[in-house]
């Protein structure tokens, strides 16, 4: 590779200067012409980049950073920007409150007063066939038929029966009621056992335990634009069952849409492996799985939803590039373990070299001393990279 490169002279004065500035060209010395350009700034020690916050401003122009970077005080007190994309709101009138219920045994002891109430007019008006009133010993009526006016006591007597029993409920922990009149929003119920609710009122069942999620892979690129395929467990709860329910259509598949739109920014900031340099990657699961879980929660906080954790379980290459990437995993692991071996060797030689000559066991000159390090380096390099015995 490095054959097929083309190199020019370099100015010797402009390595060590502070500051680049533009090249004032003296001559053509026969290569190309070069361009001075500034060393790049070593991050601060003990400091990791962390992946940014939801809702941010996106990043200022290249000028703007570099005079950002010189003037850190500046930097430090200035104040932030307004963001770039507002947060989603919910309707201010959607707030979870108390709905009108009673205890269960209210609608039993209204039922069963509603039957002996039409019973009791039934016998009234005679229409009791007579081994009935034996066997229950009532005092035989006699039946002229039956008018409008015990007509209608029946039908209050059934009404006040079917309206008594017709609210009976079991509320089951875990769950909650949304009630609703004609599109109007009512009240909560989160009682448990029997309880009576009026059947007028249209009940939605909103599920409010502990849940956990898990996807199934979702397609993703990282910041180089390489294919990847994530799968990400999300715990999370329904807080405000009105919101859920009302405030929004389907707040299930509006959390799935929101986990992957958060998975797409958290993993487009940084790449997956940094195979030929130290810098923060997405192997790191712990910053990956706090910042998704504080994009998500921002966003499903207006529709009454509490996200507790989100974590990528799985990051993984696409299938058409796990081949590729896998051999440029294997190659950087082993140029790194060749650079290791090769600074201890050299490490080790200088030391042998250097202990010899200090305590006037040999004296060299430069031919032999060249030739003792060759000797050395290879002895050395062999025995660390060899194979083992036995193994």
């Amino acid at each position: 590779m490095i054959g097929t490169e083309t190199t020019g002279s370099i100015p010797v004065h402009l390595l060590f200067r502070d500051q680049p500035e533009a090249v004032v060209p003296v001559g053509d010395d026969g290569g190309p012409d070069t361009i001075a350009m500034a060393a790049p700034t070593p991050p601060a020690a003990g400091r990791r980049p962390a992946i940014p916050a939801p809702s941010k401003v996106q990043a200022a122009p290249a000028k703007a950073r570099a005079e950002n970077k010189s003037q850190p005080q500046a930097r430090a007190t200035s104040k932030p920007q307004a963001a770039s994309r507002p947060a989603p709101t919910a309707d201010p009138a959607l707030v979870e409150r108390p709905g009108p219920v009673l205890p269960g045994w209210v609608g039993v002891v209204a039922g069963a007063l509603a039957i002996a109430w039409c019973a009791g007019v039934v016998w009234w008006v005679g229409a009791v066939p007579a081994e009935a009133a034996r066997m229950l010993r009532l005092p035989a009526r006699p039946y002229h038929g039956i008018n409008l006016g015990q007509w209608a006591l029946l039908a209050l007597g059934v009404v006040a029966a079917l309206f008594a029993l017709g609210g009976l409920g079991r509320g089951r922990v875990g769950y909650a009621w949304v009630l609703s009149l004609f599109g109007d929003y009512r009240g909560t119920v989160r009682r448990t056992g029997l309880v009576w609710v009026s059947p007028l009122l249209l009940r939605r069942r909103v599920d409010v335990r502990l849940r956990h999620w898990r996807s199934e892979p979702l397609s993703a690129v990282d910041a180089k634009g390489t294919a990847l395929d994530v799968t990400v467990l999300v715990v999370w709860r329904v807080r405000d069952t009105v919101r859920a329910a009302l405030g929004i259509d389907g707040h299930e598949e509006y959390l799935r849409e929101q986990v992957e739109a958060a998975m797409a920014r958290v993993l487009s900031q940084l790449p997956a492996d940094a195979f030929h340099e130290d810098a923060p990657t997405l192997r790191d699961a712990e910053a990956v799985g706090e910042a998704l879980t504080r994009m998500l929660s921002a966003e499903c906080a207006p529709v009454g939803v509490d996200v507790f954790s989100a974590q990528p379980t799985r990051i993984e290459y696409a299938p058409e590039v796990a081949a590729a990437m896998q051999r440029r995993r294997i190659a950087a692991i082993d140029a790194k373990h060749r650079d290791s071996v090769l600074t201890s060797v050299v490490d080790a030689v200088d030391d042998v070299v250097h202990r010899l000559t200090s305590r006037g066991l040999v004296e060299l000159d430069d031919y032999e001393r060249k030739a003792l390090v060759k000797d050395l380096t290879v002895a050395f390099y062999t025995g660390r990279t060899g194979p083992v015995e036995g193994a």
